[in-house]
């Protein structure tokens, strides 16, 4: 599958399931059942998060673009699926800076624990 992700630049502040092993990787969210299914859990997480406004949105692709609160820094985050697969490839960049503290990893993390917790079936 073609993957519509840019590479992450080789700083701290990006985080993906495409890039190669090493502190840039994420692994992707598995999912059972139908990709619409998948989607419209994923989307019901994204819109519980304050600050979040989804930008992008498509049958297998979504733009999503978190603002922080305090200094109101934008960072894009891509969800692609892989119905083949049944994979969700993340990525989330920062937009400005260098370093993110870890931010963009820990809210895919945080992405990933609510859609796994998420009770009712996916078909």
């Amino acid at each position: 599958m073609q993957s519509r992700f840019s590479v992450c630049p080789d700083t701290p502040n990006c985080v993906s399931s495409r890039s190669r092993p090493g502190r840039n990787h994420i692994d992707p969210i598995d999912y059972t059942g139908t990709l619409e299914s998948a989607r419209l859990r994923l989307l019901e997480v994204i819109t519980d998060f304050s600050r979040a406004r989804v930008v992008r949105e498509e049958s297998a692709y979504l733009h999503v673009i978190f603002t922080s609160l305090l200094f109101r820094f934008d960072d894009d985050a891509e969800f692609e699926f892989d119905d083949d697969a049944k994979l969700i490839h993340l990525k989330s960049a920062s937009r400005t800076g260098y370093f993110d503290f870890g931010v963009n990893r820990r809210r895919l993390e945080t992405i990933r624990e609510k859609f796994n917790q998420l009770s009712g079936p996916m078909t």
